[in-house]
């Protein structure tokens, strides 16, 4: 069989694999796998570097399939490239414990890079993919030692360059000239309700090169393959520009009737259908699911290439590790996601008495951290002298060389929280992301793509209150501690002084299975009695306590467990034994035993009052139905944070009457 027989073979295999398997699920999106073949082939057949065998390579080459509606494409890629991913597990799409769900999933599948599907994230991750290739390139790589030197593509769509997530990260990705970053676009024409230029008509390839990037054009990219051939080789050959490849296409290439038509892109193909597209694609198996014999040989080809890449690789590490062991030993705890033994040695303290904001001792305590854990990487959303969360002689990330540990993300807080998913989806960097809380809203899908996966990162928001003060309501986020504590799987971290966010932090640093929140104040608190060494990871613990039993519990985060702390000391000198639980991270205190949790609010003891400046839905969990809670159920206002607290009755007095109320 010649080359060129082979490749079409090869292409519509991949297409009717997806079509099948879409078919036999009565769900799915086969238009833009069948359209959007030729150009997956002849990256992976020609250009992508890995190794089936073994899918974390590290020096593999990274490819993410922004539009993840059309997840067909990439299992049958996987499949036949020899991936852990069989034909009854294509068989499965869709269903119940499948390897193969709707939309690809990095924790569930094998070879799937990132979590697809919310149109416009996988555009950002390939960008935060690149920028910790260009970051570990520049910690590790010495003189005749590139152990990081690899490639990173995506699949983008006429969906993803719409949203606004893709256009900041491309803004980004063309200011920090990230050479090795390549996206091929499947412009197609078609959205699911129709025509694409119902909505978008403007240039988008005169956008991408006004951000910087090398725009390439295959105008006839369903049978051009020596076209897309030649434009990725071109868009690897220029190492100072991201490359967007426009490959004009038609969604459902080959199905007679719904072809080029909005009409193949979420729905079955029908029966009937896809007897009619095989028939115009010369496929002459008979059995649905059928991959050729020819095929199968052929595509497994560049696997077993990667395999003696990967294999020659590891032998220059090897080299790289009697020349350079600690840079060795460095770059083997980065990549298992561990820490350095002692890394949380010399983490500051504070004395009770001293006031200071939390978010500046949480600049400070990370300081102390990117001292002995230098794969420690973000930046802030313009924001950095007011979050302080600059790595001082860190230096701004460059993306050319990648030196420089602060990214300066710019006002693209949903780029940023997508990118610092890509660079982790990457693995050997610990990302961390920072801006004002009330704008954790700007970030919040890819927050949960983050908590979803398991991903370790750090947020850390600041300005977490009405104690924000004169910005007024627009700053200050009221809702927004309990509209992140219903998102499973991310822990949020509200500490009451200086000490306990040493704790937020270290609790942050050893969390492994997902996001982690730090929210912190604007204003200075007072260090309290008790916080120091405070185990965060407890969630909640008794600060001040009484002798024998209380009569009221007062419970609090952040600035208001000072407020709590005044409180019990009016309340313990007119003889009402008060009990003052600081609760910094409700999802820690639920993950622990019942026993403690028992010990920390006894059951028998219904007066309770909680105090946080925020909505007090939820807080009922706590103090049950006899208990009361004080926070802010309406917007704030524009005053100096005192006059707020006032005005909202976060006041000292106000949780003294509450607690003799529920006290009785």
């Amino acid at each position: 069989m010649s080359e060129n027989a082979l490749s079409e073979l090869s292409i519509n295999t991949i297409r009717t694999l997806s079509i099948d398997a879409i078919q036999k699920a009565n769900s799915g999106h086969p238009g833009l796998p069948m359209g959007a073949a030729p150009m997956a082939y002849t990256l992976w057949q020609k250009h992508l570097r890995h190794d089936p065998k073994d899918p974390a390579w590290p020096n593999r080459d990274r490819f993410v399939l922004s539009p993840g509606h059309g997840s067909m494409l990439l299992y049958s890629l996987l499949h036949l490239a020899g991936y852990d991913l069989s034909i009854d597990d294509i068989a499965s799409f869709r269903q119940w414990g499948s390897k193969c769900p709707g939309h690809p999933e990095s924790f569930h599948t094998v070879g799937v890079e990132a979590t697809t599907g919310p149109l416009g994230q996988g555009a950002a991750n390939v960008v935060g993919m690149a920028m910790a290739e260009r970051a570990q390139a520049s910690m590790y790589n010495r003189p005749g030692h590139n152990i990081v030197d690899h490639f990173t593509y995506g699949i983008i769509s006429d969906g993803d360059v719409m949203e606004g997530v893709a256009c900041e990260a491309a803004s980004l990705a063309g200011h920090l000239g990230l050479g090795k970053l390549i996206c091929l676009y499947d412009a197609n024409d078609i959205t699911l309700d129709g025509p694409a230029d119902m909505t978008l008509t403007e240039d988008v390839c005169a956008r991408y090169e006004s951000y910087g990037w090398q725009v390439l054009r295959v105008e006839e990219g369903d049978t051009d393959l020596a076209g897309i051939d030649a434009a990725i080789a071109e868009g690897k050959a220029d190492t100072d520009r991201p490359t967007l490849i426009y490959v004009h296409t038609t969604i459902g290439y080959g199905s007679p009737n719904k072809g080029g038509t909005a009409s193949s892109h979420g729905s079955p193909l029908g029966a009937d259908e896809i007897a009619l597209t095989k028939k115009q694609l010369g496929w002459t198996e008979s059995a649905p699911l059928s991959v050729p014999g020819d095929v199968a040989a052929h595509m497994a080809e560049p696997g077993k290439a990667g395999a003696e890449l990967n294999k020659a690789w590891s032998q220059a590490f090897a080299a790289y590790s009697e020349e350079y062991p600690e840079l060795a030993a460095s770059w083997k705890l980065a990549q298992a996601g561990a820490l350095p033994e002692g890394w949380d040695a010399a983490l500051p303290t504070w004395k009770v008495g001293e006031k200071i904001a939390t978010r500046s001792a949480a600049g400070k305590v990370e300081n102390a951290i990117a001292k002995t854990v230098p794969w420690l990487l973000g930046g802030d959303a313009d924001l950095s002298c007011s979050t302080k969360t600059a790595i001082a002689d860190g230096g701004s990330f460059e993306g050319t060389h990648g030196t420089g540990r602060n990214i300066h993300f710019g006002v693209r807080e949903h780029a940023m929280g997508a990118i610092c998913n890509g660079m982790d989806y990457h693995g050997g960097i610990r990302a961390y992301a920072a801006t004002f809380f009330v704008f954790s809203d700007y970030m919040r899908p890819a927050v949960r793509v983050a908590a979803l996966n398991g991903q370790p990162i750090t947020y850390v928001w600041t300005h977490d209150s009405i104690g924000l003060g004169e910005d007024g309501p627009t700053h200050q986020p009221v809702e927004h501690l309990m509209s992140l504590r219903v998102m499973p799987n991310i822990s949020v971290v509200r500490p009451a002084d200086a000490n306990e966010t040493v704790g937020a932090w270290r609790y942050a640093m050893n969390r492994t299975d997902g996001p982690t929140a730090l929210v912190l104040s604007r204003q200075n608190l007072l260090v309290q009695e008790g916080t120091a060494g405070a185990d965060i990871s407890l969630g909640a613990y008794v600060l001040a306590d009484c002798d024998g039993t209380p009569a009221v519990i007062l419970l609090a985060t952040g600035s208001e467990v000072e407020l709590a702390i005044e409180a019990r000391a009016v309340l313990q000198a007119e003889g009402i034994a008060t009990r003052v639980v600081s609760m910094p991270c409700w999802e820690a205190f639920a993950a622990q035993d019942q026993s403690y949790r028992d010990d920390v609010l006894p059951p028998a003891i219904r007066a309770r009052v909680s105090v946080e400046a925020g909505s007090t839905l939820g807080w009922e969990r706590y103090i049950g139905d006899a208990g009361e809670a004080i926070g802010v159920d309406t917007f704030g206002a524009s005053a100096p944070a005192g006059t707020l607290y006032e005005k909202y009755g976060l006041t000292t007095a106000k949780i003294v009457e509450a607690a003799k109320r529920v006290a009785g």
